[in-house]
């Protein structure tokens, strides 16, 4: 495994780290970026500087001063500025689609133009390790004649990619997707928890808010794009044709095998590499109204679902919404969270392996 992330030992401040293995580099001796409580000095300054400083990494600068990764804490890798979440999988979208509109069409008019997504919160984005506090929030049962208030019930796991905006832009004018790589650092796991009963009763019309905002799942490694270059495919076919400001020559998903593990038993497997809307299509959208991107700026592709049975990204579409239940090693069954769970998600693309992303859920 390998990737930037903020590391310290006890007494120490926090600094960046480049993880080799078990270990952690110390990248401090390299730049005055270096020694900062984030990587977002380090990822303002640009594709020449990633290169130059990967490359003195790699030539064994940082060597010496190598951390076995068992004495350090891990922090949150960089300070997030803004966090935008999408809904990139068509086999996600219509599994939702099907079971919230089972007499109508699964998609929306707008699904297949537009790389759908909302604006989340990023001050509660967490490091992997972070507990999570199962959220309160209101709720309406489908046969109750009103709401009611308490701890969510069916609190859910939601396997995501997120890539890390490293170089800004300027107000009033928008990033084509074939300027991903001048402005995007790298790619790290997320798990999205969501509160499907408090999202259900809340999010028309005007979409998630409370089912969403109370955590975010990050990785404490970010991977550089050059580190996934040789996994880069070609995208799925799209119909219709996108409009112009969304077709990217040399468009690319990234092959990455991912999995979701709850309580050591592996209960999704799927790939990355049938998102339907690409990443640089994803930061094309975001940004053609002329929104502006900064560093530290966080987009997520939304959960990841293949179209075979096991391949689904969240509990709700793994147990049909709740109808039924996983069955787990130690023989316990789960349709959604309960307290005391601990999920865990990976993914890999051949030899590059991503940084884990970890969660246990704490009482409300």
């Amino acid at each position: 495994m390998s990737g930037y992330g903020v590391f310290c030992r006890p007494g120490e401040e926090p600094r960046v780290g480049f993880r080799a293995g078990d270990s952690v580099l110390d990248l401090a001796a390299l730049g005055d970026e270096f020694r900062r409580p984030s990587l977002n000095a380090f990822m303002a300054r640009g594709p020449e500087s990633w290169r130059h400083a990967r490359g003195r990494i790699d030539a064994g600068e940082a060597d010496a001063k190598a951390v076995p990764l068992d004495e350090v804490e891990l922090r949150l890798p960089f300070e997030p500025a803004d966090y935008v979440d999408f809904y990139s999988s068509l086999e996600h979208a219509t599994n939702l689609g099907r079971m919230f509109r089972p007499d109508a069409e699964p998609l929306l008019p707008n699904w297949r133009h537009l790389p759908v997504g909302y604006h989340g919160r990023a001050g509660t984005l967490v490091v992997s390790g972070t507990a999570i506090r199962r959220p309160r929030g209101q709720s309406k049962a489908p046969d109750a004649s009103e709401p009611t208030f308490g701890p969510s019930s069916r609190l859910d796991v939601e396997l995501e990619l997120g890539f890390v905006v490293g170089v800004g832009s300027r107000l009033g004018e928008p990033v084509h997707g074939e300027r991903f790589d001048e402005h995007v650092f790298g790619v790290m796991l997320v798990n999205d928890w969501s509160a499907r009963d408090l999202q259900a009763w809340e999010y028309q019309p005007l979409g998630p808010f409370l089912g969403k905002s109370f955590a975010t799942s990050i990785a404490a490694w970010v991977t550089p794009l050059t580190d996934l270059a040789e996994a880069r495919v070609a995208p799925r076919a799209r119909e219709p044709e996108p409009l112009p400001y969304l077709r990217v020559d040399d468009d690319w998903t990234l092959d990455l095998q991912l999995e979701v593990e709850l309580n050591g038993t592996v209960v999704s497997r799927t790939n990355a590499r049938r998102l339907y809307w690409s990443m640089p299509q994803q930061l094309a959208h975001a940004t053609v109204n002329g929104a502006s991107i900064r560093t530290g700026d966080l987009l997520a592709t939304g959960t990841i679902s293949g179209p075979e049975r096991g391949s689904e990204g969240s509990l709700i579409e793994l147990t049909r919404n709740g109808a039924e239940p996983l069955r787990l090693d130690d023989g316990s069954e789960r349709t959604f969270l309960e307290d005391g769970d601990e999920v865990v998600l990976r993914g890999r693309a051949g030899a590059v392996e991503l940084g884990e992303v970890r969660g246990r859920i704490e009482a409300a």
